[in-house]
């Protein structure tokens, strides 16, 4: 009787477990600009003590090399040190948007899918009236009553992603609402309230958080909007959105003056939905 062929049988693949999303190398990347866009930004004085606004119209519409890094705009200004200059001013207005954002959305969200009811039936449908109203025309409705400026600005923006905020934050909360262990709760004479903070927000903070992160590219692309369209920064402020109005005369002679804030601006909202992305997961 001959012997089986061992070749014959089947060997068991090993399967390798994913990578932790802090392994993956496009999350370090995400990260590595996030970090340095901001720490730029913060050492912008110490980085480009010149100033964004020091003008020497002999170097206008130099390209980028030497004699500048990334080139010079029309009035001879040194794109790089607007670049980092203008970080200060995007970042501090997407930051205060987004505090507003979640500030507004996460306790309109959580009592509504918390409670449910009646409650939840009047604040979706002040949502629903709220979502129906362009997101971009709300926050230039806001700087025409406040007038321009960083802050009027950041409470538009902040206004407008506010309501898809509450929208996925009560669709999370309403989700974990169902649980069993929220019953358990319910039934050994736990406060709504005291279900809400201490049980469904901790387990819906990864959805929050990561939907936050996305909401900061968001805040981003409209706070650079209203800047492009002269409605966030006065005039000849260093920053990104406005950086791009400025070039936009020039895209045939000098490319530079827009693209590189216009790259800048994009890898920024890339990276943070990226970590949004991995946050969730």
């Amino acid at each position: 009787m001959r012997a089986p062929c061992l070749l014959a049988i089947p060997r068991l693949q090993a399967i390798s477990p994913p990578r932790p999303p802090g392994r993956q190398p496009v999350v370090w990347l995400a990260l590595l600009w996030l970090g340095a866009v901001i720490l730029g930004a913060a050492l912008a004085p110490y980085l480009a003590p010149a100033g964004p606004l020091v003008a020497d119209p002999a170097r206008a519409l130099l390209p980028p090399g030497p004699g500048g890094l990334l080139g010079t705009d029309s009035l001879g200004r040194a794109v790089l040190t607007r670049i980092l200059w203008g970080g200060r001013w995007t970042l501090a207005m997407g930051g205060i948007a987004l505090a507003l954002t979640v500030g507004i959305g996460l306790p309109t969200g959580l009592l509504a899918g918390s409670r449910g009811g009646t409650v939840d039936a009047l604040l979706m449908r002040f949502l629903d009236a709220w979502l129906a109203f362009p997101g971009l025309l709300l926050a230039m409705t806001v700087v025409a009553i406040l007038g321009p400026g960083l802050i009027p600005a950041a409470i538009g923006v902040g206004l407008s992603a506010a309501a898809p905020y509450a929208r996925v934050t009560r669709t999370t909360a309403r989700a974990i609402r169902a649980q069993p262990y929220i019953e358990a709760a319910r039934a050994v004479g736990a406060s709504p309230w005291r279900i809400a903070i201490r049980h469904i927000l901790p387990n819906a903070a990864p959805t929050l958080i990561a939907f936050a992160l996305t909401q900061l590219g968001r805040v981003l692309l409209s706070g650079a909007s209203l800047n492009f369209l002269g409605l966030g920064a006065p005039p000849g402020t260093p920053e990104w959105g406005a950086m791009l109005d400025d070039g936009r005369a020039y895209l045939r002679v000098a490319p530079w003056i827009a693209t590189f804030p216009g790259l800048t601006l994009t890898l920024t909202v890339l990276a943070a939905n990226i970590l949004g992305d991995r946050v969730q997961k």
